[in-house]
This record gives C-alpha cells, sequence and structure tokens, in this order.
C-alpha cells in the first residue's frame, strides 16, 4: 500500500507541476482531535492536540488544484483500564501523545468560487512519542500509586500513511479554513505488529493564509 501511495503522489506531483498555471504559497495551523483504532485491551478516547506548517496550492485550472503540505502534527489517544477483585482493584489512565512530520497531497477541486472539496493520500514520519499516566493498585485496603512518564517511540512504527479528505474555504482576503479526516492505513504498533493491528484516525480544523 505504501508504495502505491507514492505512486499516486508521484504522478500527481508531476501532472500538477507540468500543467500549472500559478502556486500560491501559504501557512495553517489548527487543532487535531486524534484517537486509534484497532485491537485494544483498554478504553479509547481522543486525544487532542495540533498541527502547522506550509502548503503550496498548484492552480491547474479554474476548476482544479494540487496542494501539497508539510505539517507538524502533534496525535495520540488516551487510554484506561479498571480492573477489580476479591480485595484487589487496578485502575489505570494515561495519555500516548506521538509527533509526526506528515505530508498530504491534496487533490482539490472548486466547487464553487473559493469552496472546495480535497482529498489524497499522506505520508508521516514519526518525530517523537511519549506516556504520562498513573497505575493505581490496591491489595487488602493498602494503595500503591505507580507514575509513568516514559518515551513512547520505541512502541510505535516509525513511517504512518493513509488517505485524507476534507472540504475548505477561501476568503479573497487570502485567508482560508479547512476541515479534513485521516484515515490511517499503516499499522502503527512497533514491537508486536504481528500481532496487533492498529491505525491513526484524525480530524484537522484548521485557518490558513495565502501569501500570494
Amino acid at each position: 500500500m505504501m508504495k502505491q501511495l507514492l505512486l499516486v503522489a508521484i504522478v500527481l506531483l508531476s501532472i500538477s507541476t507540468s500543467n500549472a498555471q500559478e502556486i500560491k504559497l501559504g501557512a495553517k495551523a489548527g487543532v487535531n482531535l486524534s484517537t486509534i483504532e484497532g485491537d485494544f485491551t483498554q478504553n479509547i478516547e481522543s486525544y487532542t492536540g495540533f498541527h502547522l506548517g506550509g502548503f503550496a496550492e498548484v492552480v491547474i485550472s479554474e476548476k482544479f488544484s494540487f496542494q501539497p503540505e508539510l505539517l507538524f502534527s502533534a496525535q495520540g489517544y488516551n487510554e484506561s483500564s479498571f480492573d477489580s477483585g476479591f480485595n484487589f482493584s487496578r485502575d489505570y489512565k494515561a495519555e500516548v501523545r506521538a509527533n509526526y512530520l506528515n505530508m498530504p497531497l491534496m487533490a482539490k477541486y472548486y466547487v464553487t468560487d473559493g469552496l472546495s472539496i480535497e482529498a489524497g493520500p499522506y505520508v508521516g514520519v514519526l518525530l517523537s512519542s511519549n506516556i504520562e499516566g498513573r497505575l493505581n493498585q490496591t491489595f487488602d485496603g493498602e494503595t500503591e500509586i505507580t507514575l509513568i512518564n516514559e518515551d513512547y517511540s520505541d512502541e510505535l512504527n516509525t513511517i504512518d500513511y493513509g488517505v485524507g479528505a476534507g472540504v475548505s474555504y477561501k476568503m479573497s482576503n487570502g485567508i482560508n479554513f479547512s476541515a479534513r479526516y485521516n484515515l490511517g492505513l499503516s499499522n502503527t504498533e512497533g514491537r508486536f505488529e504481528d500481532q496487533i493491528k492498529q491505525q491513526n484516525q484524525v480530524i484537522q480544523i484548521s485557518v490558513g493564509y495565502f501569501f500570494n
């Protein structure tokens, strides 16, 4: 799948640059609402992060554009579990943070003036990851508290890839707004990837500005 996505990206890039009428540069930033889907023994909830970076809109025609981007993306998820038995309980809560450098490659179609729909592949490189949490274990009325704050990079695969789709609106003054859903297709699990399958899922709400 990774090879197919890269092939699509190369084809889109070559076609768009060879037929470009104009190239507009810009920057964007916004909120990430991220989670992870797949095989779990814990309860999973979303994590709120952010993204920021730059983009170039390669104008092909009045209706079609190609938009490669380079974004720092703070993603992750929250996990928790609770077990109890005779004179025993275990309460675990943690936040897993994963920072990526993502390269989305969006094909854009302008439905009307300023309003466009977009879709395309993305490839991401894991920059860092950390897990921070708390484990409370009670035995016969005595509670032991363990604080967790560890590097998590070895638990995750370095490369992430998937597809994204969304909508955006560009104002005449250069300000633009966008909402996008990124569906991970690669397995983020690094250490036990043969037994466990997990994929990133991210909703991004962005505000950007065209410099030209």
